[in-house]
């Protein structure tokens, strides 16, 4: 059966294809005489120099188009569905799944478990590997696909069989040995839980990892989140702030085993932990060059070394107005964020700024990101406050690329409720700080 995910969206101008005469709604069903899966497929076989292309158009009729490209040049189409192939979901039940723990009512795209591959390669998702056999690796070895992040959890194949809830998740570190002889850099994560695999379950973990570095590049440790929607699920607790600063205390003496072993730090602890345990952040040279950023790995410490930087760069101006604004953030970052504000208003000095750590009603107090903040939080928290000039608020709040929160309460929305200009900050310290004192971008 033809796949309709191989249709083309849009060809490129000027590019090989559109030279060949390939149209939007034409479908590609071979490359080379070789059937396509999948984006990988197409993308390994398309690179040839002068390629043929079968397509099945819109009008039921098919041909055969001779493609005359360099080696290694983009045909140039992009496709209605970006990974040419349906997505696989998750077969894991994990413990600690932040999907099985939504409240009912949201849109279905926020309740589907994602667990494929090749976003990890795509979009930097990282991913269980229960998906895959044997010939799914060969096949990633084959076309020397890199990196892939994996939810590694714990090493222990009774523990992982545990945690996932899956009795096929015990063979992790065949699976990762057979990346490893094939040089594909990985990267991994491990989600941890109290009395689950923290303690000596989390050395073994480590252990196990290290010995596949410097392919496997780095490791996470993040802390389990818990919402308030864990009815008849598998029984959790947050860690407290001494035992957070007991897996701190852990993870550096591993650092330090590391920097000896291959020269970097290679397993690192997310944010939360320092500032649950109350603790200062390690210097930026501690990161390994912030390998670990999407995990929540080193995002305050670089977002300090930003902003100072911009500090130097940006130059106060003769005359400023008055400028009075508010930042809404989670409860976790709210400090960090106060003390950042105080840097830029100390030499902005006309500028005063708000910090209001926003309590997470909507999922429960236990979650404390600023990622999982919606808008009707937002609105009920804020409504009565004198919000100044701007309401500033992370990027990370709302849905990739579009102006909604995960509640579905539009930016608009929540501007027309407050009767204020928001500006969405990005993800660094000099916007910050742009945002903070009123400039554009």
């Amino acid at each position: 059966m033809l796949n309709s995910s191989h249709k083309i969206k849009h060809v490129m101008e000027g590019s090989p294809a559109e030279q060949a005469g390939l149209l939007p709604g034409d479908i590609i069903t071979k490359i080379n005489d070789v059937e396509l899966v999948d984006i990988f497929d197409y993308h390994y076989y398309s690179d040839d120099a002068d390629i043929n292309v079968e397509l099945l158009h819109e009008d039921g009729t098919t041909s055969s188009v001779f493609v005359k490209k360099e080696d290694g040049e983009d045909l140039g189409v992009i496709f209605c569905n970006g990974l040419m192939d349906d997505y696989k979901s998750c077969s894991n039940k994990c413990a600690f799944c932040f999907i099985d723990q939504m409240p009912p009512g949201m849109r279905e795209t926020l309740y589907f478990k994602d667990d494929d591959t090749r976003l990890s390669f795509l979009q930097g998702n990282y991913v269980t590997l229960t998906n895959m056999k044997m010939a799914d690796l060969d096949r990633i070895i084959a076309y020397k696909l890199g990196p892939i992040n994996i939810s590694v959890h714990a090493t222990n194949p009774e523990l992982r069989m545990k945690l996932l809830h899956n009795r096929f998740a015990g063979d992790i570190l065949d699976k990762i040995r057979k990346l490893y002889e094939a040089g594909i850099p990985m990267n991994a994560q491990v989600v941890s839980c109290p009395g689950l695999n923290d303690g000596p379950e989390l050395d073994r973990t480590i252990s196990d990892l290290l010995q596949f570095a410097p392919v496997m590049s780095s490791m996470s440790v993040v802390p389990v989140g818990i919402t308030k929607y864990r009815d008849g699920l598998f029984p959790l607790r947050t860690y407290t702030a001494e035992e957070a600063g007991a897996v701190i205390d852990q993870i550096e003496k591993w650092q330090q085993i590391a920097m000896e072993k291959i020269g970097n730090h290679f397993v690192q602890a997310s944010d939360e932990w320092y500032i649950l345990a109350g603790r200062n952040l390690p210097e930026a040279d501690r990161y390994d060059g912030f390998i670990q950023l999407e995990n929540g790995v080193g995002m305050l410490r670089l977002l300090k070394e930003e902003v100072l930087d911009a500090l130097e760069d940006i130059k106060k101006p003769l005359f400023m107005k008055r400028r009075h604004v508010t930042i809404a953030t989670g409860k976790l970052a709210a400090p960090f964020m106060k003390e950042l504000s105080e840097l830029i208003t100390e030499k902005f000095n006309k500028v005063s700024v708000d910090v209001v750590p926003i309590t997470n009603d909507f999922f429960g107090e236990e979650i404390t990101v600023s990622g999982l903040i919606t808008g009707q939080d937002l609105i009920s928290q804020l409504k009565d406050r004198d919000l100044g000039d701007n309401l500033l608020l992370s990027c990370t709040m709302l849905r990739a690329q579009e102006e909604v929160f995960l509640d579905d309460i539009t930016l608009s929305e929540l501007e027309s409720a407050l009767q204020v200009k928001t500006r969405i900050v990005q993800s660094d310290g000099r916007d910050l700080v742009l945002a903070i004192i009123g400039k554009e971008r």
